[in-house]
């Protein structure tokens, strides 16, 4: 219905416009637009333009301004009307998307699997899953929650907050059940089963060579028992032990970790006095936790004092080197990391590199400014980004070609988001811009095409309030059409194929189902 809303004005503006268009069409000996459809793009002033796009051999229709668009992108189709809603189809994939007042309700299908969302809080999916069964799903989050398997009954569940239930694979857990909870929550992860009674003040824990108990805060103890299993691959394995002990937490506690490994591991915890940790690889001393600190790691190769934590740090070692006064200054790095504060949260750079990849990005004024760089160093290639809030997004992708957005509200905090560009970019960029260096095409828009401006290799295009105004040239040919008239000497439609950088969700492939 919405797309044929979008599709009805187009049609609008192409019969009002189409004696204009057939009485000025291209001479037989005039070069054709390059456009895979034979009727010249749509511009019927301010209601309806069509155009196509800078990075993409395909057309891309705007009406009213920042209220709809559709396009159309190899296997993948959109239309929206932001920030209302917006649609999203990939035929190659079987796909599709659904977003209405995103992020408030979407709907995604992927193949057999769908989800439908209100916010995250009522939710129903369903369909097949990896392992071939079919399992329906409802849940008004956190209240009631219900699971339904048409060829495996044991994955049934139901489960009403506070009353009585049992979840499956929720929380971190296989498993949960509860009845009048708090009163009575029962946990299982792996073997290991835990029956809490009024939670979280007693439960008792068993599981294979596991048993423990505690009275929160009073007292606690755990004990794990050293074992032997053999794995999937038919090899026998040791499965490390434990013993752990409280008592008026936090202000005590002790654990001996890694028992029967090589690499045991006793902890000792008395606050407000210290805490101390001895192991094979690691020695960690804390005096007036966590202030006065000191750290001997063997396995990384270096030591680190904090006096006091986390103000002024210093490490010195082949494993990890740097000196923090926070939030003056700071740095540190080691073999792939390296980051340094000036003024935090002011100034901040962080990188990572291995031996095929290169990151760094530079964040300051408050996390408001944010510089990416990227490099692939096996193929050279690099990506760049830049942000500053709420001014612009910039961005230079791994193929060389550039986008330019301003305004960008959002797009700083989520920059992966394709929901974000699809649904709510579009409505606030008010000037927007898009080149391909392969091509050697760019283009220009200013307010939602008030103002659009196409270059290419062998023409250059403008057009003046939503393209009531244009002015076409080319070599040797130049042509003017005011309000939909051509005069002037050329072909009048040389054509550069380009666009405005239309809005980022207009060359970018959206999220993931």
């Amino acid at each position: 219905m919405c797309r044929a809303v979008g599709l009805g004005t187009a049609c609008l503006g192409l019969v009002a416009s189409a004696s204009t268009q057939a009485t000025n069409a291209p001479a037989a000996s005039e070069k054709p637009y390059p456009y895979p459809y034979p009727l010249r793009p749509l511009s019927f002033g301010p209601l309806v333009q069509e155009f196509g796009l800078t990075l993409s051999s395909v057309r891309r229709l705007e009406a009213l301004g920042p209220l709809y668009y559709e396009q159309d992108i190899g296997e993948t189709s959109d239309w929206a009307f932001p920030p209302l809603m917006s649609r999203h189809v990939d035929r190659g994939t079987d796909s599709e998307e659904f977003d209405f007042l995103y992020p408030l309700l979407s709907y995604d299908r992927f193949g057999m699997e769908y989800r439908l969302h209100v916010f995250q809080l009522l939710a129903f999916s369903g369909g097949a899953n990896v392992d071939g069964g079919k399992r329906e799903r409802f849940q008004f989050f956190p209240f009631y929650l219900q699971q339904r398997s048409a060829d495996d009954p044991t994955r049934n569940y139901t489960s009403v907050l506070p009353f009585y239930g049992t979840m499956r694979n929720k929380l971190f857990r296989d498993r949960i059940h509860f009845i009048a909870f708090p009163l009575y929550v029962e946990t299982q992860k792996r073997d290991v089963v835990t029956r809490n009674y009024v939670a979280p003040f007693f439960h008792t824990r068993t599981g294979e060579q596991l048993k423990g108990w505690q009275l929160w805060p009073l007292y606690g103890q755990e004990h794990k028992s050293m074992l032997t299993r053999t794995n999937e691959f038919g090899e026998t394995e040791v499965v490390p032990g434990h013993d752990k002990h409280f008592a008026l937490w936090p202000l005590y506690s002790s654990a001996h970790a890694g028992i029967g490994s090589a690499n045991p591991e006793r902890s000792l915890l008395v606050l407000p006095f210290g805490a101390w940790q001895r192991s094979t690889n690691r020695d960690s001393t804390t005096y007036l936790w966590p202030f006065f600190s000191y750290v001997n790691d063997r396995e990384k190769g270096y030591e680190e004092w904090g006096s006091p934590w986390p103000f002024v740090v210093t490490s010195r070692g082949k494993g990890k080197t740097g000196f923090r006064f926070w939030p003056i200054y700071g740095h540190a790095r080691n073999e792939s990391l390296d980051s340094r504060t000036v003024l935090w949260p002011l100034w901040r750079r962080t990188g990572a590199k291995s031996a095929a990849y290169e990151r760094e990005r530079t964040r300051g004024v408050m996390m408001l400014f944010s510089d990416l760089k990227e490099k692939n160093l096996a193929s050279n290639q690099d990506r760049h980004r830049i942000d500053i809030w709420p001014l612009f997004s910039w961005r230079r992708e791994w193929d060389g070609s550039q986008r330019f957005q301003a305004l960008s509200l959002v797009e700083p905090f989520v920059p992966t988001s394709k929901s974000v560009e699809r649904n709510l970019s579009h409505t606030w960029s008010i000037f927007r811009s898009e080149s391909d260096p392969k091509s050697k095409r760019s283009s220009r828009s200013l307010l939602w095409n008030l103002y659009r401006e196409e270059k290419g290799v062998e023409s250059t295009k403008r057009s003046f309030l939503f393209g009531l105004y244009q002015c076409e040239r080319g070599r040797g040919d130049r042509s003017h059409r005011l309000l939909f008239i051509r005069f002037g000497k050329g072909s009048g439609s040389t054509g550069t194929g380009s666009s405005e950088g239309a809005s980022p969700a207009a060359t970018t492939s959206p999220r993931s189902p």
